[in-house]
């Protein structure tokens, strides 16, 4: 036994001293710049909140109907459903919002899209459109709702067995194609 360590000790001891004069990999070698913090995005809890936008169109009845209209012309019902009531992408009739429900929020999340699935739409819809939308999705579930489901269609329509509603067949004026 004695002899296994006598014979072991000069190999660990020839590994430790090889070690020795290395640096930790997470020290940059001498004379390297130094690391510099780049923002890749919205950076949860940290740095400076950005400006708050106000919907233009607040309370405005008439911007809240063509929200509706836009809402059926861009093919948000497609994801989200024909109410609002979500389907592949999230329910915009309830109060729980993952990226929060103001419309600043709301404006921020389809203009510039999020994680897993919504697409940034600032390069499609024209910024006052999308207000129309954010005006439209805030009457959602409200008394001032644009066209309210009928809760046996929306039922059916879960079940596939409701009619469908197509979208607009005339783009809206100022929309990009």
């Amino acid at each position: 036994m004695f002899s296994v360590i006598k014979c072991a000790a000069p190999g660990v001891l020839a590994l430790g001293l090889l070690g020795c004069g290395q640096q930790p990999l997470e020290v940059a070698p001498s004379g390297a710049a130094p690391a510099i913090e780049t923002a890749v995005g919205p950076i949860p809890g940290g740095g400076e909140a950005p400006p708050v936008r106000s919907n233009p169109f607040a309370g405005n009845q008439t911007a809240a109907s063509e929200g509706h209209k836009l809402f059926g012309w861009y093919n948000c019902s497609g994801c989200h459903g024909v109410y609002g009531g979500g389907g592949m992408g999230p329910n915009l009739r309830d109060p729980v919002w993952i990226y929060g429900g103001s419309p600043d929020e709301v404006y921020a999340s389809i203009s510039e899209g999020r994680a897993n699935g919504m697409p940034s739409w600032a390069m499609k819809i024209p910024e006052e459109q999308i207000w129309k939308i954010v005006t439209y999705i805030g009457t959602l579930n409200t008394p001032s709702e644009i066209d309210p489901p009928d809760l046996a269609l929306v039922v059916q329509q879960e079940h596939g067995t409701g009619p469908s509603i197509a979208p607009p067949t005339t783009p809206p004026h100022g929309a990009k194609q």
